[in-house]
């Protein structure tokens, strides 16, 4: 017999979706993968499913983390599986370029922001207009410093958070949404 129940979000897993530089951007560096690779191991730790773009850089460091600690990632990738990380469990072909940012914002939980560019501006940027609980990573440097440094869309439409480490980062996601989700100890 066949369960045609669809499980409810007590018995789900939460997504945190991971935020950041591709391979090819310059401000990355030992440090700035290392955090991200630390990011992703938390996420799993907690218990939570990786979300992100998908590709190399910032995006596979998570990844790599949480392999590590046997999480499970989800890869929303511009065009093609291809792209896809060696790190990525569940690679989903959008089709959307940039525009799967979105996708990856709105179908997370909580979102981290590590380095970045354009893209990684654009995901925060969405992230805090739809309300999802945004944490931004100090002295990763790219757009998510000058986010910090200056202020920038602090007020706007919304609010972010200031983590220091991976675990302050995932202590602050689960302080958001620890209520709707059921976590065993």
């Amino acid at each position: 017999m066949v369960n045609n129940t669809f499980p409810n979000q007590q018995t789900m897993k939460p997504l945190i979706a991971v935020c950041g530089s591709d391979g090819d951007d310059e401000n990355l560096n030992e440090k700035v993968l290392k955090l991200a690779e630390e990011v992703g191991a938390e996420i799993a730790r907690r218990g939570c499913i990786l979300v992100c773009g998908g590709r190399s850089g910032a995006m596979e460091a998570a990844c790599k983390g949480a392999k590590r600690e046997g999480g499970i990632t989800v890869g929303i990738l511009p065009f093609s599986k291809s792209e896809a990380n060696p790190y990525i469990d569940i690679a989903i072909e959008s089709g959307l370029g940039h525009f799967r940012n979105y996708v990856i914002v709105n179908s997370a939980d909580a979102v981290i922001g590590i380095c970045g560019r354009w893209g990684t501006l654009n995901e925060i940027s969405a992230s805090i207009i739809l309300g999802k609980p945004t944490i931004l990573m100090k002295g990763s440097g790219g757009v998510i410093d000058e986010i910090i440094r200056n202020g920038l869309l602090k007020g706007v439409e919304g609010d972010y958070h200031v983590a220091e480490n991976a675990k302050d980062a995932l202590d602050i996601a689960f302080g958001f949404i620890k209520d709707s989700y059921e976590f065993r100890d």
